[in-house]
């Protein structure tokens, strides 16, 4: 299918403001709804008004039963929608599959929605709070990598950004691999995100290091499948000041001997007072920038760790 400008992300309608919960309202959320909204772009999915519940209606909770699985029952009359839920999930992800989302945002604490923490009502009545709403579970066992979020998590600034972040690099990892990729090609792809995995975490890209040396002695669906879900593993490790200067030292060291002493002090500078938290990431990743570029270092020039803004890294995590 063409591609759009931004990638497509599912979220739960709520959040944009479309009066579509039990009571009749809405949660909006600003963040959403007018900031990344200009980064991404929206497919909304209200399950429970999806799956015939209507709105408004009785509220819904999860519930042990007998063999210890859990039942999504509405809290007042007991009616029991897992079935209905299940069955409609599995039919809207099959749609939503051609859609190729890159990314969902769902909401916290639903029964249908929740990601984690979701209350259980356990078989001697007490509550505990360790229940996903039904359909994050299915979405989540659908595609194990997508990146997921809920509206409370993207509260943070540096959790909004490591979302997006792995937004778009989930979009530009099936795009590589959906465009029919060879050993050659994995290897080129791998080699431009070394930065930018290497900021995540070291042992990750090592990991896949090794494993991109087997990808033309191994079958291809199963050396995309582990390089997938090993990539977004790697990059859902949260970066750190200290991983970010490491890999600005790392490529600094491939300008020393293009650079004058006083740019080489000058970009030294930069990434100390970035590490002591003077300065934000973005302005020692413009002095690199801005080297690369004068002096056309080709193997820098590919890292998409340099590439401002969602397209690349956003370099906003730890501003």
């Amino acid at each position: 299918m063409p591609s759009t400008p931004r990638p497509r992300v599912g979220i739960s309608a709520c959040l944009l403001g479309d009066a579509v919960r039990y009571d009749g309202g809405h949660k909006r959320e600003a963040v959403l709804a007018d900031v990344l909204a200009q980064q991404v772009e929206w497919v909304r999915v209200c399950p429970e008004v999806e799956v015939g519940m209507g709105t408004p209606r009785e509220t819904l909770h999860l519930v042990e039963a007998e063999d210890g699985s859990l039942r999504m029952k509405t809290t007042r009359t007991g009616i029991d929608y897992t079935g209905a839920m299940r069955t409609w999930a599995l039919a809207r992800l099959d749609g939503l599959e051609a859609l190729n989302l890159s990314g969902y945002v769902l909401k916290k604490n639903s029964p249908s929605c929740g990601i984690e923490g979701v209350r259980v009502v356990d078989r001697s009545g007490a509550v505990r709070g360790d229940g996903r709403g039904l359909f994050a579970e299915e979405l989540i066992a659908r595609w194990p990598n997508l990146p997921v979020a809920d509206e409370v998590g993207l509260a943070d600034p540096v959790v909004r950004d490591h979302f997006v972040e792995r937004v778009f690099a989930y979009r530009r990892l099936r795009g590589f691999f959906d465009a029919g990729w060879t050993p050659a090609g994995l290897i080129e792809f791998h080699t431009a995100h070394k930065m930018s995995l290497l900021s995540h975490s070291a042992v990750g890209y090592n990991a896949l290091g090794q494993l991109v040396a087997l990808a033309s002695q191994m079958p291809p669906a199963a050396m995309r499948a582990q390089y997938e879900r090993g990539f977004m593993s790697t990059l859902s490790c949260l970066a750190t000041p200290q991983r970010h200067t490491d890999v600005l030292m790392h490529m600094a060291g491939h300008l020393k001997k293009i650079l004058d002493p006083g740019s080489k002090a000058e970009l030294l500078g930069s990434i100390e007072a970035f590490r002591q938290g003077r300065l934000p990431l973005s302005a020692p990743l413009a002095c690199v920038r801005h080297h690369v570029r004068a002096h056309g270092v080709s193997y820098l020039a590919g890292q998409t760790y340099l590439v401002p803004g969602p397209t690349g890294h956003t370099g906003g995590a730890d501003d």
